[in-house]
């Protein structure tokens, strides 16, 4: 581990032969030639806890792994959104909708409110090059190209201003917590297959490069600091990290963290922080940190036994949580993920406190460790967190519910019946209705992967889901990582699936249009109405009591799930699309059936269920 910020020519060396080791490696292990760049920060910031502004430097090595020679780098600057005229104040005024997750107008802030980060003495091998700025992104130009599996360092110092807390980060909560510093540094954007993710930050989504962040935080004595990593001066800094009691003779205390292959690192600080700690599945340390407040501490401690046992869920549902820490946080304003750690909300109830945390540890799998583009795939992000945290919450809770996932289901109906939607594969930055992308992301999201249950079967996604996590853990999948694994694991082609769920808005409509009966035999004819494709179960029930289940694929599957019910299971032909109708021909008697449903499971995503059940 690194002790001092500056970084040596001797690690510039090793940093550049482990590079280039492993993008040989990974060339050669991947048949698809899959890479992801590297950066390793050193950063050393001060705080000032009287007008909120701080100061830094920070020194990095940026490994290319690409096959592209890099003339530039781009750099998120994200606090410059929080200031009068900025592109995030113009979008939250002109959208189609109210964005209720910003309740403040940004362009009448005051000077006092509004925050920046600025970049000067910008140096690429201690040479100083140019760059230009605009708005949250600052554009480099490099002195020396970076190769093909090379290395080059980097460095700057900066100055920020800290914002009022208007959207996830800032000073002074409404519930009262100093500092909530998320994307506060000069954070290096990703270079990808695509090339450049150099998004302007508008409110919604980050991605970020994977490395180590080596970080010391120096501020006032009193604060209790919460972040991404491991402190490395336990002993020194106390605060609950430790049984050293940490009284520096100065005013000042300096913390050092250290959080490894990691895409982001968070911190937030208040001095009336509790610090509770509590040891996790595996070994894991999990760290609590919440105001002092009689009406909410209860609730809070609470909490923490209750978020080892979601741990334990996600453990055995996806994967084992990597890292040995996590850290649970008052702050922000209402729960985003970070590295290692979230912010939340806490004056909440009991079980919203477990609900929200629920949700944003599921994040530690789902983005923090699956690293999807979440201004591209914000569907992955949002919606399998969602999938599998409602899961979670319901057995943690021990809510009785047949069906945990109906709340999802009835937000997409409302959204693909509105005339509002959008295809999921949008820009997150580019939906015209706040609503929609919400919806889309978090609830239609989840119903991908419900359904996705239905077309396979449950057994064949839970097994996609660990083994998912298993083959692209700690790297960047898109979608069709996602797709390709999935068919691997059921045997089933699901091209045509991920096509008309995420890059259309396509719905699911099928009706059962008659029962009639001809020469003792019953003929149900189906119909379809809605655009996009699926598998039917079809459960028909007699009137001796017995029921059977006519399972009808469809060409583009290429395959067929196995029977998921306790009943008779009949595989029919397949079902073309082109093909508006199809019958299913019984060797009975009408009299004989009492009534017919389309999917009796309710996982398939049918927008109008009135018409899936006829009684005979």
């Amino acid at each position: 581990m690194l002790s001092s910020t500056h970084l040596t020519g001797i690690e510039i060396m090793i940093s550049k032969f482990l590079s280039t080791f492993l993008f040989v490696f990974s060339t050669y292990c991947f048949s698809q030639n899959y890479w992801q760049q590297k950066v390793d920060y050193k950063m050393n910031v001060k705080v000032n806890v009287e007008d909120f502004t701080y100061t830094g430097e920070q020194d990095l090595i940026y490994t290319n792994n690409s096959p592209d020679v890099l003339h530039k780098v781009f750099y998120h600057l994200y606090f410059n959104a929080f200031r009068p005229g900025s592109e995030m104040a113009a979008r939250i005024k002109n959208g189609g909708d109210e964005n209720t997750r910003f309740d403040v107008d940004i362009d009448s802030i005051s000077y006092l409110q509004e925050g920046y980060l600025k970049v000067y003495d910008l140096k690429q091998d201690e040479n100083h090059i140019k760059s230009e700025l605009s708005g949250t992104i600052l554009e480099v130009t490099l002195e020396n190209p970076i190769m093909p599996g090379d290395s080059t360092f980097i460095s700057l110092k900066f100055e920020g201003k800290i914002p009022d807390l208007i959207r996830r980060a800032g000073k002074n909560s409404s519930e009262g917590v100093a500092l909530s510093m998320a994307q506060w540094y000069p954070k290096m954007a990703e270079y990808d297959y695509e090339g450049w993710n150099a998004e302007p930050y508008l409110g919604r989504e980050f991605h970020g490069v994977w490395g180590n962040f080596d970080v010391k935080i120096t501020l006032n004595k009193k604060y209790v600091v919460a972040a991404s990593g491991y402190l490395q001066n336990a002993d020194e800094v106390g605060h609950g990290y430790s049984k050293g009691k940490g009284k520096p003779k100065k005013k000042k205390l300096s913390w050092h963290f250290y959080a490894p292959n990691v895409h982001d690192f968070t911190w937030s600080a208040d001095p009336k922080y509790i610090h509770d700690t509590l040891l996790g599945p595996n070994g894991v340390n999990l760290h609590f940190f919440y105001i002092d407040n009689p009406k909410y501490n209860d609730k809070w401690k609470r909490l923490q036994p209750k978020t080892a046992e979601l741990m334990t869920f996600y453990n055995q549902a996806i994967g084992e949580y990597p890292y040995k820490q996590y850290t649970v946080a008052q702050g922000g304003d209402g729960g985003m993920e970070y590295a290692m750690m979230t912010l939340i909300t806490g004056k909440r109830s009991y079980e919203s406190l477990v609900g929200v945390t629920a949700h944003e540890l599921a994040h530690s799998w789902f983005q923090q460790v699956l690293a999807t583009n979440e201004m591209k795939y914000e569907w992955m992000d949002e919606g399998f967190t969602t999938y599998i945290s409602t899961l979670a919450e319901k057995e943690v809770l021990n809510k009785q519910s047949e069906f945990p996932l109906i709340s999802s289901y009835g937000n997409y109906f409302f959204l693909a019946k509105s005339g509002k939607e959008q295809p999921q594969q949008t820009n997150a930055n580019r939906y015209d209705y706040n609503l929609a992308y919400e919806i889309s992301a978090y609830s239609k999201g989840a119903v991908f992967l419900s359904q996705l249950g239905y077309i396979i079967g449950q057994k064949k996604l839970k097994e996609t889901l660990r083994e998912y996590f298993k083959e692209f853990k700690f790297k960047h999948p898109v979608p069709n990582d996602f797709r390709r694994v999935a068919e691997r694991v059921s045997g089933i082609q699901l091209k045509w699936y991920l096509t008309d769920w995420t890059q259309t808005t396509n719905t699911i409509d099928y009706a059962i249009k008659s029962i009639e009966e001809k020469k003792q035999k019953t003929f149900i004819t189906l119909k379809r109405i809605g655009s996009m494709p699926m598998p039917l179960d079809v459960l028909v029930k007699f009137k001796d009591g017995t029921s059977c289940i006519y399972y009808i694929p469809i060409p583009l599957m290429r395959g067929e799930k196995k029977n998921p019910y306790p009943l008779e299971w009949v595989v029919l032909k397949d079902w073309a699309w082109a093909y508006s109708e199809y019958q299913i021909i019984i060797n009975r008697d009408k009299e004989d059936i009492t009534g017919v449903a389309v999917d009796p499971s309710f996982y398939m995503a049918d927008l109008d269920r009135e018409n899936n059940y006829l009684n005979n």
